[in-house]
């Protein structure tokens, strides 16, 4: 029973990431097609995003910036969608952010939580000051980003979005290296942020293969392996403690997407 229970949390907990998405990231120049939200597992959406929940959606390209339009954000079959019309051929990065949710979690769900994670500095932190038996109510928000490969050539995709919390590429996942070896840094306001977990895992031909973690460097970096074909993804959670009447805890979440042919 206890088995079925933990089962059922950390599909729970995979329902609460979101993620960009779409049928192919290999697009051609001068076309329109549709890009998904989807708000649980990297292969299922639980629940659409309501466009009033949406801010700051961005587009950069080659020579190219632009918001796409709130009003063009619709939800079908519980997923999030949204035009993206390239232009000319280069290496895009799209970006949506949510709104803040809270959530109250009991202290034997919540410990759980940060166990499956990797948030260890705030279980250390709860220990130290005798509260980890106590619950905890969150306040979440999420910012992806996702890398589209438009024509043949490649272009920079090293401009931040300016989201609280976002992946940067360092190397170009277009332009893996013969190593197989790319490098990411993880920026929070902007800095680099040290000591992070990082989960990553890539889906090929349905099937996703299980997720694997590292943990940033002190210049906020991560460098992953690879190696096979597919949509990859990187994902991470920020917590802290806030001095707030109505949370415990804000946390703020990212994913980034791409594919390698």
């Amino acid at each position: 029973m206890r088995q079925f229970i933990w089962v059922c949390f950390l599909f729970l907990l995979s329902s609460h990431e979101l993620f960009l998405k779409a049928d192919t990231y290999f697009l051609d120049p001068d076309t329109t097609t549709e890009l998904y939200l989807f708000n649980g597992t990297f292969t299922e959406s639980e629940n659409g995003i309501t466009s009033d929940r949406i801010i700051n959606p961005l587009v950069l390209g080659p020579n190219l910036r632009y918001q796409p339009q709130i009003n063009s954000f619709s939800i079908d079959d519980n997923v999030t969608r949204f035009p993206f019309t390239s232009a000319e051929t280069g290496t895009y990065t799209v970006g949506v952010s949510t709104l803040p949710r809270t959530i109250e979690l009991s202290a034997e769900d919540f410990k759980d939580y940060l166990e499956h994670e990797g948030l260890n500095q705030v279980i250390a932190s709860r220990e130290q000051q005798g509260i980890s038996d106590r619950s905890a109510k969150e306040r979440y928000s999420k910012h992806v980003k996702a890398l589209y490969q438009v024509g043949v050539e490649r272009s920079g995709v090293s401009d931040p979005l300016g989201y609280p919390i976002e992946f940067l590429p360092i190397d170009n996942p277009y332009d893996i290296p013969e190593s197989g070896v790319l490098r990411f840094r993880l920026l929070r306001k902007g800095k680099p942020l040290a000591g992070q977990t990082v989960h990553y895992s890539y889906l090929n031909e349905g099937i996703l293969a299980p997720e694997q973690h590292h943990t940033t460097d002190k210049n906020g970096e991560v460098a992953i392996v690879v190696d096979q074909p597919g949509v990859w993804y990187l994902a991470s959670i920020h917590m802290e403690a806030v001095q707030d009447d109505e949370v415990d805890y804000e946390s703020n979440w990212t994913t980034l997407s791409f594919e390698v042919r």
